[in-house]
């Protein structure tokens, strides 16, 4: 990365960190939604897809007003959190993780759901009848045939949550080395004379990785569709 300065590489690097973390934390709740939402039908089913799927349609900015009223030191959650086990989620690398952690779930929950949707659960029933417990079908059964999914909602959501700003730089602010992720980087280059070269590199990065990120999720999931036989 000799081509980027050390606040570029730490940019994309914290970035990276961000992101992923957001994606490993959230994808066992995106999992858990997407089985209940595709499997299950109760009172009040489509308010709680209405809920999981709103960040989609709330503008990032107010996602990042709800967090930092409720996980903020001063809200509900985050006073609670602050109060109780010293854990501090406004301006940190966490609380960033967290803003693109909500922002980025509905897209894996979207992509796990349509896969469980498509299950035969004839499949299921069959290995019941032989025996198998709900957690042998699951992680037999459930989760190889969900794979290509939830592995192309995982990666298209790890790519949305490295080009989050709104949500990010309303909970955490714009602080180099701990929330100056990679869109609030280009920001800052844009609003300082002569940084237009800066803005540019960052643009160009930023631009890669989520065309990488989509063209790999599409050949992984197509070839795990194909080695289980769907495609």
């Amino acid at each position: 990365m000799d081509f980027l300065s050390p606040m570029e590489t730490t940019a994309l690097l914290l970035s990276l960190r961000v992101a992923g973390l957001a994606i490993v934390v959230s994808l066992p709740l995106a999992v858990l939604a997407a089985w209940i939402l595709g499997r299950y039908s109760f009172p009040g089913k489509t308010l709680f897809d209405g809920l999981v799927h709103l960040p989609l349609v709330l503008p990032p900015v107010v996602v990042g007003y709800i967090l930092l009223i409720t996980m903020g030191t001063k809200g509900v959650i985050g006073g609670w959190l602050l109060q109780t086990f010293g854990i501090r989620l406004i301006f940190t690398t966490e609380g960033a993780s967290l803003a693109v952690a909500v922002t980025s779930f509905p897209l894996m929950v979207r992509a796990i759901r349509l896969s469980v949707e498509a299950i035969d659960t004839g499949l299921e029933a069959a290995a019941r009848t032989l025996g198998a417990g709900p957690v042998d079908r699951f992680f037999t059964i459930v989760l190889p045939l969900m794979a290509p999914g939830l592995l192309s909602g995982a990666i298209v959501a790890f790519a949305a949550a490295m080009g989050e700003f709104g949500a990010v730089i309303t909970f955490v602010s714009n602080i180099p080395g701990k929330t100056q992720t990679l869109p609030l980087a280009i920001y800052a280059a844009t609003q300082e004379p002569g940084g237009d070269a800066m803005a540019a590199r960052l643009a160009t990065i930023s631009f890669s990785v989520a065309l990488i990120a989509l063209m790999v999720s599409e050949f992984l999931a197509h070839r795990l569709r194909r080695l289980i036989g769907q495609g």
